[in-house]
């Protein structure tokens, strides 16, 4: 244990998972500001990140495999609850360390923590469990119950996607999430060529190869390319590969102007600005200030200089913008976000069923107000980075019924790369996790009638 104040790895792993649960915070905000603040080696980060992450993951599991060990303690506070959890996560999940090291620090944090009684009983339930083994999940008859607590993954979630997509593309799915995404890039092909970037990458100590699936894309399996050198000059975006999509689904030409409904941080603001070559004009647009100047600023790094960041909230445009005054309108609608549970693996703890339904009419009013801003033969492409039919499919039918003066545009899978066109369905694509090892990722392709 330290003395300095400073906590180690398993104390700081303890409080973030309860300042997760507690304040229902993003793992992902904390973690960073947790690493700083207790001078975390950086030897000892990756650790910290796996214990976070991974008891977050498989917390549903967890609770399973500890409840018959908890009966008879009542009462079990908060961060004893979250103690037990990770050191249990270490011992089913993590190879590396033995149990013995991981039930000694448990109880050295009981001690610390709390009192005699705590350690104690700390001890007691890790022996118990390393004498008498895991419950199974074979006991749970019901298949739906059986995968939501293997997967963790709420009940009424796991239930909802079997309806929507049947059992097995549900446990793929289920499964791919609890796995650690892998980073992906775009090259600012404005600036530099794909080769270039990969050649500086690599000479930088990257470990990085091409795409095999969109062509301006990059893979990283080593280091974070937020820190790079490539980064900085501009030479690339983080982005993931099924967001990618969005700009190419657009298929913009020189000196149009486009329109990018919500638009922060600017992922594909920027994209369009570079498929547009730096001509033409993108006028991207957010409901709050401090993301227009995320906006602003991936526009200045990457020096796109026909980017228009505005404060405005979508629903309100015509107020603001001509009718038919764009050639493309991009709406990369605000979802559920349920197919990047694997970079935010606390969200499925805190979504709930009612806010899919809530969000769906956010979504038709987002398509029904920027509707009339395009042009007569223009594009409309319709995205979420969710993998739910209410948000997706349900909303563009309704849309589509409603908008006479709209229809899908099959020209969409003669865009889409290679690899993609077998996932596309006429005007519209559903990319589930384990198509591709992207996000989970919708995009409808409507036209606007001539």
């Amino acid at each position: 244990m330290k003395k300095d104040g400073k906590k180690n790895v398993r104390e700081t792993a303890l409080d973030l998972l309860e300042a997760v649960e507690k304040n229902q915070s993003y793992s992902n905000l904390l973690l960073n500001h947790a690493i700083q603040k207790n001078a975390i080696p950086p030897k000892d980060i990756g650790l910290l990140t796996e214990l976070t992450y991974g008891t977050l993951q498989r917390r549903m599991s967890l609770d399973f495999y500890l409840q018959p060990f908890l009966q008879g303690n009542k009462k079990i506070e908060g961060w004893v609850k979250q103690l037990l959890r990770v050191t249990l996560y270490q011992m089913v999940y993590l190879d590396k360390i033995p149990d013995r090291a991981a039930i000694f620090e448990a109880v050295e944090i009981a001690k610390k923590r709390g009192h005699k009684g705590i350690s104690g009983m700390v001890n007691g339930v890790l022996r118990n469990i390393q004498r008498q083994g895991l419950p199974s999940l074979e006991t749970l008859a019901d298949s739906i119950e059986r995968l939501a607590i293997e997967t963790s993954h709420p009940i009424w979630l796991v239930k909802r996607w079997v309806e929507q997509l049947g059992f097995e593309q549900t446990k793929q799915m289920c499964e791919l999430n609890l796995t650690a995404p892998l980073q992906t890039a775009r090259v600012n092909l404005t600036k530099i060529t794909k080769d270039a970037c990969l050649a500086k990458l690599i000479e930088e100590g990257y470990q990085v190869e091409a795409s095999e699936v969109i062509p301006e894309a990059i893979k990283c399996y080593r280091g974070n390319l937020a820190n790079s050198t490539a980064f900085k000059e501009g030479f690339l975006t983080i982005q993931d590969e099924s967001s990618m999509l969005a700009a190419i689904a657009l298929n913009v030409g020189k000196n149009e102007r486009i329109l990018d409904a919500c638009a922060a941080p600017g992922g594909k603001s920027t994209h369009i600005g570079e498929k547009l070559q730096n001509t033409g004009q993108v006028i991207s647009l957010d409901l709050h200030e401090h993301k227009v100047k995320l906006i602003n600023e991936n526009a200045n790094r990457l020096e796109l200089t026909n980017i228009k960041a505005n404060v405005l909230d979508s629903r309100n445009v015509q107020a603001h913008f001509e009718k038919e005054s764009f050639d493309r309108i991009l709406l990369d609608a605000p979802c559920s976000g349920l197919g990047v549970m694997r970079r935010k693996p606390d969200m499925k703890y805190v979504k709930k069923e009612e806010d899919v339904l809530r969000l769906s009419e956010i979504q038709k009013n987002l398509l029904k107000a920027v509707s009339p801003l395009l042009k007569k033969g223009g594009i409309l492409v319709y995205s979420t980075c969710t993998v739910d039919r209410e948000e997706n499919h349900e909303v563009v039918e309704t849309f589509l019924k409603d908008q006479v003066d709209f229809e899908g545009d099959p020209t969409l899978k003669d865009r889409m790369p290679e690899l993609i066109r077998p996932l596309v369905n006429g005007f519209q694509l559903q990319i589930l996790p384990q198509d591709i090892g992207s996000d989970g990722f919708y995009i409808a392709c409507l036209r606007k009638k001539v």
